[in-house]
């Protein structure tokens, strides 16, 4: 088979989760983004969370051209990305007990604020203790998971339950256990993931849906824009000091 059929493959595969998600989850991620142009028009605060590759989406809601001003990277050390060293050491970590508490007591997130909890099997202490504890701090949570991991693996928390069972509201990513979208004779494993192209998808989505939804509110979104197109870094100026309060990544 050669390599441009394969990368077709990939495509269709990504293109075929995407559209399942647009038809099946609609109306859930309709309901996330009011949830968070809920927080926004109430004067609270948005964080978004991931460990691993999980955090690559909530990353791509943070600081971005076109998205809102006001969403928060909640990081927990060593698990944000492949720079630390040795990489192992941050899937480790979203396997111990307590780490989420302590990342949201020393946070500014408080009762009000909306937290999108990231965790493509949501199965791990790290995920399903940070929903746990920021609902009891009074927060919103909304989980973006596959559900298919509830229903074919077992979860890692003592509890023995999942991210889903501790959201407000769940947006199901629809990626299959293994994360893999293709397979080939002479090649032992799995390969092609999509769960990053969808899981983004589905962030950028609820953030439209909030936009939407603070627009017919006549609430002005408190937007973004590029700093490389003209007068991008002086409306960004202007963004920044109207919500520097809710703002925590200039800090």
């Amino acid at each position: 088979m050669s390599e441009s059929k394969l990368a077709g493959q990939f495509f269709d595969a990504a293109i075929g989760l995407l559209q399942r998600v647009r038809d099946e989850e609609g109306e859930r991620i309709a309901e996330a983004g009011t949830a968070v142009a809920d927080a926004v028009a109430a004067g609270n605060r948005l964080f978004a969370f991931g460990a691993g590759h999980s955090s690559l989406p909530a990353q791509d809601v943070v600081y971005r051209a076109g998205g809102l001003a006001l969403m928060n990277f909640l990081a927990v050390p060593g698990t944000a990305g492949v720079d630390v060293m040795p990489a192992t050491l941050g899937s480790a970590l979203e396997r111990v007990d307590g780490l989420a508490g302590a990342v949201l007591d020393s946070s500014p997130a408080t009762a009000g604020d909306v937290l999108v909890v990231i965790s493509l099997s949501g199965r791990n202490a790290l995920p399903v203790e940070m929903a746990v504890n920021a609902r009891a701090l009074g927060l919103t949570v909304i989980g973006v998971t596959s559900l298919a991991y509830a229903r074919e693996t077992r979860s890692r928390h003592a509890s023995g339950t999942f991210l889903k069972d501790h959201c407000d509201i769940v947006l199901d990513s629809k990626i299959a256990v293994g994360d893999a979208e293709l397979a080939l004779d002479g090649i032992a494993a799995p390969f092609a993931p999509a769960s990053t192209v969808v899981t983004s998808a589905i962030m950028q989505a609820v953030m439209a849906a909030a936009a939407g939804e603070l627009a017919a509110r006549g609430v002005e979104p408190p937007l973004l824009r590029s700093g490389n197109v003209d007068g991008g870094h002086e409306w960004n100026g202007r963004v920044m000091r109207e919500y520097g309060d809710r703002i925590f990544f200039r800090h």
